[in-house]
């Protein structure tokens, strides 16, 4: 009775060794001897116990990389500090065991490299003014080398651009330069549209005299308003000019 009752915990004791579980959201390399021969999906499996097959269980959720703060000497020689954030997940579990030795730590030093690299080769305005495109561009940098260790970029975004106090004075006179100039060209285009308009009404003053008599009337109307002051008034030549013939 009692080798049954051994015979029965070993057993037991067997079948428990070849389970393993995968969850959802993971995959099962199996290394037997040393050598891949499968992956194993989600749900119970079973293996070969007793160190013959070895399960490395590899996460595929999207992880985040918070690349630190770096030095970066523009294309036009300005120093610049910059950090980003890289997203990616897994797509291959048997490369990334078998390419890298720990893929967590090789892309963030890459995500490092890479942004240095990347913003090195752009002027400042470049960098302030395409970060879009810039992202993009690291993107596809990225995805080239971590393609090969089974890694998928799904997006790179830069957190932050700090300058140097003396560039960001040298921007500000630039942009209040630039709005003289804009307030300058905005002032001398009215002038010559007024000069434009004002050539129209003498054109049809010369035309037609009495539009100069209404002008006048006019006129002493608006500054009639003000009591506290002296009014000469032009007498037009025509109104003489009946009592002249008469005479």
């Amino acid at each position: 009775m009692v080798f049954w009752i051994i015979g029965f915990a070993v057993v037991i004791w067997v079948v428990i060794s070849t389970l393993v579980v995968i969850n959802e959201y993971e995959r099962g390399v199996i290394f037997r001897f040393g050598k891949v021969v499968g992956v194993l999906p989600p749900g119970l499996q079973m293996r070969i116990p007793w160190g013959i097959d070895i399960v490395r269980k590899v996460d595929l959720r999207t992880r985040t990389i918070n690349v630190p703060q770096q030095e970066v000497i523009t294309k036009d020689n300005i120093s610049i500090m910059v950090d980003a954030v890289v997203y990616y997940n897994v797509k291959n579990p048997t490369l990334v065991l078998t390419q890298v030795v720990n893929f967590e730590s090789s892309t963030t030093l890459l995500g490092q490299t890479t942004l240095r690299s990347v913003l090195g080769q752009h002027e400042l305005d470049e960098v302030l003014a395409k970060q879009e495109d810039l992202n993009d561009i690291l993107k596809k940098a990225l995805a080239e080398t971590t393609g090969n260790w089974g890694i998928n970029i799904t997006s790179v975004e830069i957190k932050s651009i700090e300058i140097p106090d003396t560039m960001k004075r040298a921007m500000a006179k630039q942009a209040e330069a630039e709005r003289e100039r804009r307030a300058k060209i905005t002032a001398a285009d009215g002038e010559f549209q007024a000069s434009q308009k004002l050539l129209e009404a003498a054109t049809i003053i010369a035309k037609e005299p009495t539009t100069l008599q209404l002008r006048y009337l006019q006129t002493l109307t608006e500054i009639a308003v003000e009591k506290n002051s002296t009014i000469v008034f032009p007498l037009p030549m025509d109104i003489l000019k009946a009592f002249m013939e008469k005479k």
